[in-house]
């Protein structure tokens, strides 16, 4: 809504006896900028429209974030850029109580870039199915151009889905694209990507390999049990690569 980000604040968000201020989506995304410098209004509205955010409405339809809406708004935030979940996972994290603490000083302009991150094992989905988004929401989500979506199609990295002439993606296919989107301001391109591709190959095929005939089995209990267990291997071996990854980057810094 045009405007919206212009309004002062609205103070009249009560915890216990002491207000708190509602911030316009403007003010939120002011304040969010130096640690999410990518942040956006038209991004903040998107998690709106994926059911991860629920900030209140003024009778006029401006929205107003509590201090509880930025905490949940940071966590999404740093889910996506530091743990590359996807948003079916990030909301699975949200439901069962995931939030960054001690970020209500966000409504003051303080800055907290880096405070309250938390390093977990990533979460890890290997069920098909979920939402496809057109190249044109990707884009505009990712803020990736169209001639690197293109160069990863091409070394496969990617491969999407054509409909009716329209190129869809599924949401890791989106992340995937948002985390080379980063890769690439420090000059990383598709072909430097082989590398991760033929790591990920790799790891694939092991895990494959320790669950196979599990993986094989008609019976839909065992299969199922067979499917938990490749996601938790899959989320330990991830664990394992960032570590493996930390040690070596150490040494290179030292």
């Amino acid at each position: 809504m045009a405007g919206e980000q212009t309004l002062p604040f609205d103070v009249d968000e009560v915890a216990g006896d002491r207000p708190q201020k509602s911030m316009t989506i403007g003010a939120v995304c002011k304040a969010l900028a130096q640690e999410f410098p990518d942040i956006s209004i038209s991004k903040i509205r998107y998690l709106e429209d994926q059911k991860l955010l629920n900030p209140r409405r003024t009778p006029g339809g401006y929205r107003l974030y509590s201090p509880s809406d930025v905490v949940r708004l940071r966590t999404i935030l740093r889910l996506q850029r530091d743990e590359f979940l996807p948003l079916r996972v990030i909301r699975q994290e949200l439901a069962s109580g995931r939030a960054d603490a001690g970020d209500a000083s966000v409504t003051s302009g303080a800055s907290t870039a880096g405070a309250g991150k938390r390093k977990r094992r990533a979460s890890v989905s290997v069920q098909e199915g979920g939402p496809m988004y057109p190249l044109e929401d990707v884009l505009e989500e990712t803020r990736a151009s169209a001639e690197l979506v293109r160069e990863l199609e091409d070394y496969g990295v990617i491969k999407g889905d054509v409909r009716a002439g329209t190129h869809y993606y599924d949401e890791t296919e989106r992340e995937i694209i948002r985390a080379v989107t980063e890769l690439a301001r420090y000059g990383v391109g598709g072909r430097n990507l082989r590398v991760f591709r033929s790591s990920a190959d790799r790891e694939a095929a092991l895990l494959q390999q320790i669950l196979a005939p599990a993986l094989r089995s008609r019976n839909p209990e065992r299969r199922k049990e067979a499917l938990e267990a490749l996601e938790n291997l899959a989320a330990v071996a991830s664990h394992l690569k960032h570590l493996l990854l930390i040690r070596d980057l150490r040494r290179i810094a030292n």
